[in-house]
């Protein structure tokens, strides 16, 4: 199996550089943790949810950590279609998140 080096491109892979810490608190930021819990009904997101506890969770499981990251790439997805985060002018919150992600902050 080819596996590539960890800091070579990855120019199709839309999740590369992006932390899982970066993808939860831009997830919590859009939905909350009550509406996130119901998108993806796990303990640790409806049971006195953290991003520590979560993160800990989602980086043991990976079922749990590919819905998460499904559900980030939906998100982005649909901001990008209807135009959310389109001015550069004007950051928000979760496009500063988004920012620093592939800033590496």
């Amino acid at each position: 199996m080819n596996q590539s080096a960890p800091d070579q491109p990855q120019p199709n892979n839309p999740l590369h550089g992006v932390t899982l810490k970066a993808i939860l608190e831009y997830l919590v930021t859009e939905y909350g943790w009550d509406r996130l819990g119901e998108r993806i009904n796990i303990h640790c997101f409806n049971y006195e949810p953290t991003i520590n506890s979560s993160l800990k969770f989602l980086r043991k499981t990976d079922w749990a950590r590919a819905k998460v990251e499904r559900l980030y790439l939906d998100s982005l997805s649909f901001d990008e279609r209807k135009g959310k985060n389109a001015s550069a002018d004007e950051p928000t919150e979760m496009a500063s998140v988004w920012d620093r992600a592939h800033r590496g902050e």
